[in-house]
C-alpha cells in the first residue's frame, strides 16, 4: 500500500538500522522517492501541500550524499514534515475541499454580525464568506496623497484631511436636514455636508480629526464636500494608504464592510490554494490568501495590480475548467454513428440549384466526420449573414433522416421558423424527405395532428419555434438538433431540445461574428466550424448615416428605387423596453408612409400580429405585392427577399452594431445594388462612433469586435442566458489576454489528464458559478 503510513513505517525503520541506508529492502532512498512520486501523482493536493512533497524529495535526495550526523537530522526533519501532516493515507477526491467549507460559511455567523446587518449584508448579495471576500472594491482612495481644501478641483470627487471646528444643523425644509461641519486643514477652512444624518452630530466634536470623501463644491467663497465617505481619526488609527471604496447599502456604511473584511481576513486558511502549483509558477500568480488580502488592503498599487490578475484568472481558469470537463463528459457518452450515404445523400448535392462555395464544402465535411463517429457532435457553425448556413444545416440533417433518424430544427421567431421550413422543403422534399412545421400559432387540432406524426415516426425534419421542445412533443427517434440563431436560447431551452432524444448530435448556428475572446468562454466546449466566404452574387452594402434634416432625400431615393421595381424596408426605432410601445410607434409610420406614398403599397409586420397575418404580409413581401415594408425588429434574422433593395433604420442609435449589421443582412441578397440608411441624431460620442462603423465596413467580424469594445459582452448577448456566469474581477474585453492563456494551461493540463477529471475543481466550480454547461 503506498501511502504516508508506509513513509513513517521507513523513517523508523532507517532510524533503527542507524541510517545506513539499510533500512527497507531496496534502500531507503530509492523506497521513499516511488513512495513520494506515488503519492505526488495520485492526491488531490493544494498547492502549499505539493511544495511540502516536492520538499520531502529534496530532502530524500540529499540524504544519500550525507555522513551520519547529516543523515540523523535529515531524518528529523522529514519525519516532522510527515507527522505534520497528519495525513493517514492519500486524500480521497471526495473529501470535502478547504475552499468550499470556508467560503462556504454564512456571513452571519462572523463575529458582530447579528440578525438586522446580515439582512444588509444580504441585501447587497454577500450571504457567504466568499460573497464577501469577492465583495470586490469598486474603487480606490489613495490617502498618501491628501489634498487640502487649496488643492480641490470643482465637480471631482477628492479626500482630504482636517480637523472639526464647528458643526451646525440646519432644516431647509421638511423631510430634510443638513449637518454642516466647518473644518480647519491647517491652513485653510471649508465645509463638509451630511444630508439627514443628524445623528452623526455626537461623533463630530470640535477637535475630532477626520478624513473626508466627497463631491467638490465651491459655494460663496468656500470649498464644500458633499460627504460620501468619512473616517475619524483615533490614537491607534492607522487610516492612510490605499482605502478600499465598496458597494454598499442603507444603513451599511464603509467602515463596517471594511472592518468585517479585514477580520476575515485574518483567519483565512493559507491551505486554501486550488490552483496548480505549475501554474502560478509559470504566469507568476499570487497566491490567493494573499490576493485576497491584497485586492481589499493593497500595500501599494502593484500589489494590487497583480491581485486582480491572480483572481481574474483564477476565474477564467475555473470557466474554462467547466468547459474541459463538459468536452470530457460528452467523449464518453455513446453517441449515433451515422455512417450511411446513400442515394438520398448523392441526390441532394446532384439537385442544388448552386454551386457550393469552398467554405460550405469545408464545413460540410467536418460536419459528416463529426457524425460518423459515434461521439455525440456539439459544433457551432459561425457565418455572416448571407454566407450559406442553411444549405450545410440541411446537409446535415439529410445524413441524419438516411440514417432513420428525425431531426428538430428550433428558430427563435415563427418568420424566421417558416423561412427554414420552406428552404428545408426545397431541398428535401424532392427527395421524399418529410419536412413539418410546428409553432405555438397553429390550431389546438394541428397542433395535435403534428405531434402525432413527430411521435409515430412520420416526420423526419421538424422545424419549429420554441414549440418543438414543449412536453407533448415526442419524437420517435431524434438524431440531430439543430439551434438556429442560438444567441436568442437560454440553457434551458436547449437541454430540453437535447433530452428529447438519446445523446443526439448537436449544431447550433448564428450569423451574429462572435469575437475570438467571447467565442472562447461561450462555445470553449464547442467545436466551431467557420463559414469565411460569401456565395457569388452577393452585393456589397452601401451604407450612409444621415440625419433628419436629410430624410425628404431619403424619400425621394426611395421611391425611385420602388419605382424602379425593388422594394424597401423601414425599420421602426425601439422606443423603451415595451414591445407596445415599439408596436404604437411602427403603426404610427406605417400610417404616415401610406399617405405619402399614395402609389405603391405599404404593409405593416410586428411580433403581436396573428400567424396567419405575418404570413400573408410576408407572402405579399416576398410575391412584390407591397412595395415597401414597415417593420419593428422581428425582421432582424432570416427574413430573405432578394428584390429588396434599401433598407432605412429609424433611430439608428438606438440599436447595437451587431444588431444593426443583422438588419442591413436583411437586403442585399440579389442581383441589384443595395443600400442601408441609418437616420439617427446620437446625443454621445460612442452613438455617433457606431453608426460611423457601420459607414466604414460590411465585415461582420470587425463590427462584433467593435460592438465588444463599445458595449461589453453583457449588453450584446445578454451573457446570463447562456449559463456565463458573472464575473466577479474578470472583464472578457480587458483581460482576453488572459482568456487565452487559460485556454492553453487548461489544455496543457488536460494533455497530462491533471485535474480535468478532479473532484476539487468540480466542488469548486459547482460552488462559484453552479453548473456552467453552455452548449
Amino acid at each position: 500500500m503506498h501511502s504516508f503510513i508506509e513513509l513513517r513505517k521507513a523513517l523508523v525503520s532507517e532510524e533503527k538500522m542507524n541510517f545506513t541506508g539499510a533500512g527497507v529492502l531496496g534502500g531507503f532512498v530509492s523506497y521513499s522517492k516511488k513512495q513520494i512520486e506515488w503519492l505526488k501523482e495520485n492526491g488531490d493536493w493544494s498547492p502549499a501541500e505539493e511544495d511540502i512533497l516536492q520538499r520531502l524529495q529534496e530532502l530524500v535526495d540529499q540524504y544519500q550524499h550525507q555522513s551520519y550526523p547529516g543523515r540523523r537530522d535529515l531524518i528529523q526533519e522529514i519525519k516532522q514534515i510527515v507527522d505534520s501532516l497528519n495525513i493517514p493515507d492519500v486524500k480521497k477526491s471526495t473529501e470535502k475541499n478547504r475552499y468550499v467549507s470556508f467560503l462556504g460559511q454564512k456571513v452571519g455567523e462572523a463575529k458582530g454580525i447579528g440578525k438586522k446587518r446580515n439582512e444588509l449584508f444580504n441585501r447587497l448579495g454577500i450571504n457567504n464568506l466568499f460573497d464577501l471576500l469577492y465583495h470586490i472594491p469598486k474603487r480606490y482612495e489613495d490617502r498618501t496623497q491628501l489634498k487640502n481644501f487649496s488643492q480641490l478641483s470643482v465637480g471631482t470627487e477628492e479626500t482630504l484631511k482636517g480637523q472639526i471646528v464647528s458643526t451646525q444643523v440646519i432644516r431647509p425644509r421638511k423631510g430634510l436636514t443638513i449637518l454642516k461641519a466647518l473644518i480647519c486643514d491647517g491652513l485653510n477652512y471649508g465645509f463638509g455636508t451630511w444630508f439627514n444624518q443628524v445623528f452623526l452630530e455626537r461623533q463630530l466634536k470640535p477637535g475630532t480629526e477626520i478624513i473626508l470623501t466627497g463631491k467638490v463644491k465651491f459655494i460663496t467663497g468656500h470649498y464644500e464636500l458633499n460627504v460620501s465617505d468619512y473616517e475619524i481619526i483615533g490614537k491607534t488609527h492607522k487610516p492612510l494608504g490605499i482605502v478600499p471604496v465598496y458597494a454598499t447599502t442603507s444603513g451599511l456604511n464603509q467602515r463596517i464592510i471594511r472592518s468585517l473584511i479585514k477580520d476575515v481576513l485574518t483567519y483565512i486558511p493559507e491551505c486554501m490554494e486550488f490552483l496548480p502549483i505549475e501554474v502560478i509558477k509559470k504566469r507568476d500568480l499570487m497566491r490567493l490568501d494573499e490576493a485576497l488580502k491584497q485586492i481589499h488592503f493593497p500595500r501599494d498599487w502593484s500589489n494590487l495590480k497583480k491581485a486582480r490578475l491572480r483572481l481574474a484568472y483564477e476565474e477564467l481558469f475555473l470557466l474554462q475548467y467547466a468547459l474541459a470537463s463538459n468536452k470530457v463528459n460528452l467523449k464518453n457518452k455513446k453517441g449515433i454513428s451515422f455512417s450511411k450515404e446513400g442515394d438520398i445523400w448523392g441526390r441532394f448535392f446532384e439537385n442544388l440549384p448552386f454551386t457550393l462555395t469552398k467554405a460550405q464544402r469545408r464545413v460540410i465535411n467536418q460536419i459528416r466526420q463529426d457524425m460518423n463517429l459515434d461521439i455525440p457532435m456539439t459544433r457551432l457553425l459561425q457565418g455572416d449573414v448571407g454566407s450559406g448556413k442553411t444549405v450545410v444545416a440541411a446537409a446535415a440533417a439529410i445524413k441524419a433522416v438516411e440514417n432513420g433518424y428525425q431531426v428538430a430544427l428550433m428558430a427563435p421567431t415563427e418568420i424566421l421558423a417558416e423561412q427554414h421550413y420552406n428552404s428545408f422543403g426545397t431541398f428535401c422534399t424532392p427527395l421524399g424527405v418529410r419536412v413539418t412545421l410546428i409553432t405555438g400559432g397553429l390550431s389546438v387540432k394541428s397542433k395535435t395532428k403534428v405531434n402525432e406524426e413527430i411521435a409515430g415516426g412520420n416526420a423526419d425534419i421538424i422545424v419549429g419555434t420554441h414549440a418543438v421542445i414543449q412536453d407533448q412533443v415526442n419524437f420517435k427517434r431524434l438524431g440531430l438538433a439543430i439551434v438556429d440563431e442560438q444567441h436568442r436560447f437560454g440553457v434551458m431551452q436547449r437541454s430540453r431540445l437535447m433530452v428529447k432524444g438519446n445523446n443526439p448530435d448537436l449544431l447550433v448556428t448564428t450569423a451574429t461574428p462572435i469575437p475570438r475572446t467571447l467565442s472562447l468562454v461561450l462555445y470553449g466546449d464547442l467545436q466551431v466550424s467557420l463559414l469565411d466566404e460569401l456565395p457569388p452574387g452577393r452585393q456589397i452594402i452601401t451604407t450612409r448615416w444621415v440625419g433628419e434634416e436629410r430624410r425628404a432625400n431619403v424619400y425621394k431615393f426611395m421611391v425611385q428605387e420602388m419605382r424602379e421595381g425593388r422594394q424597401v424596408f423601414v425599420v421602426c426605432p425601439l422606443v423603451a423596453e415595451s414591445e407596445n410601445l415599439d408596436l404604437k410607434a411602427a403603426e404610427e409610420m406605417a400610417e404616415q408612409l401610406r399617405d405619402l406614398f399614395k402609389e405603391f403599397s405599404v404593409g405593416l409586420l410586428h411580433g403581436k400580429m396573428k400567424h396567419q397575418d405575418k404570413e400573408n404580409i410576408m407572402q405579399g413581401f416576398y410575391q412584390r405585392d407591397i412595395s415597401l415594408l414597415v417593420s419593428t425588429t422581428v425582421i432582424e434574422v432570416g427574413v430573405d427577399v432578394p428584390n429588396a433593395t434599401v433598407m432605412l433604420i429609424e433611430g439608428a442609435e438606438r440599436f447595437g452594431l451587431a444588431q444593426l449589421h443583422q438588419l442591413r443582412g436583411r437586403i442585399g441578397r440579389g442581383n441589384h445594388r443595395s443600400y442601408c440608411i441609418l437616420m439617427g441624431q446620437p446625443k454621445t460620442e460612442i452613438g455617433r462612433e457606431r453608426l460611423q462603423i457601420m459607414e466604414k465596413t460590411n465585415d461582420g467580424f470587425v463590427i462584433a469586435e467593435e460592438d465588444l469594445r463599445l458595449r461589453g459582452p453583457g449588453e450584446i448577448f445578454g451573457v446570463r442566458q447562456h449559463g456565463l456566469p458573472e464575473f466577479k474581477v474578470a472583464d472578457l474585453i480587458q483581460d482576453n489576454i488572459l482568456v487565452q492563456r487559460t485556454v492553453h494551461d487548461i489544455s496543457n493540463l488536460a494533455a497530462k489528464s491533471i485535474y480535468i477529471s478532479s473532484n476539487l475543481f468540480n466542488d469548486i466550480t459547482a460552488f462559484r458559478f453552479g453548473e456552467v454547461k453552455i452548449s
